[in-house]
């Protein structure tokens, strides 16, 4: 059974999410840590929760959006970043990329054979210039691997050995820019049937809030690290 976005906002516990974010480049932090998440509906199910596990630690936003994949990313990357100064920007980009389109209309598609929103070139040609905006920044970045899935779950195709190829690609750029990796497919991977929504890219409210830990734990490792 196809679960809809507004019901998988509803069963993180997040609803009214991408609808309420404020306007976080107008706001003030104080002394708080200021970290933003970047990233897809993954990355909008687990926000809230390291929002609660960060509330007297740190200021943590969200873009007001979904981020998509790393097509609309380019699009949006400084839009995002915005002019004030971000201490952490913990980032992710795949599930959207890795999809299957329309090769006409560019919606999504259910069939194998149409392309993905961005073949693994693209993929890799997109990123690599995100991440080099994103270093401007002077952020503490940290990358986040795109998490698993079943195979060919309900809406888009996807193919769950994608997101191998795609992490691998990912990894090899952020290597290279000595950024740190945040593995959330691994982490995640063990208890997927568990805390994961049936046939579905999206996670359960548990499973969102065991992401959120895992991303906590990341940011707080880099921060304690220091420059």
């Amino acid at each position: 059974m196809k679960t809809s976005r507004r019901e998988f906002i509803k069963q993180a516990g997040v609803f009214g999410l991408v609808l309420s974010f404020p306007d976080w480049h107008t706001r003030r932090s104080g002394k708080l840590l200021r970290v933003l998440i970047i990233g897809d509906s993954i990355s909008v199910g687990y926000t809230p929760h390291v929002k609660e596990m960060m509330k007297d630690e740190a200021y943590v936003e969200h873009p007001v959006e979904n981020c998509q994949g790393t097509k609309f990313g380019l699009q949006k990357i400084d839009k995002w970043i915005g002019t004030e100064p971000w201490d952490v920007i913990h980032f992710n980009f795949g599930l959207h990329d890795l999809k299957h389109v329309d090769p006409v209309t560019r919606v999504n598609s259910e069939k194998a054979e149409d392309p993905q929103q961005s073949n693994i070139k693209e993929y890799k040609e997109n990123l690599e210039v995100i991440v080099k905006k994103l270093k401007t920044s002077g952020a503490k970045l940290i990358w986040a691997t795109t998490t698993p899935y079943p195979d060919k779950p309900s809406g888009p195709y996807r193919n769950a050995a994608d997101v191998l190829e795609y992490n691998k690609v990912a990894l090899k750029i952020m290597k290279k820019n000595r950024i740190p990796v945040n593995d959330l497919y691994s982490y995640i991977l063990p208890d997927m049937s568990a805390m994961q929504l049936p046939n579905n890219v999206h996670f359960k409210k548990e499973g969102s809030e065991a992401l959120a830990r895992k991303v906590v734990a990341a940011i707080k490792e880099q921060v304690a690290k220091g420059s």
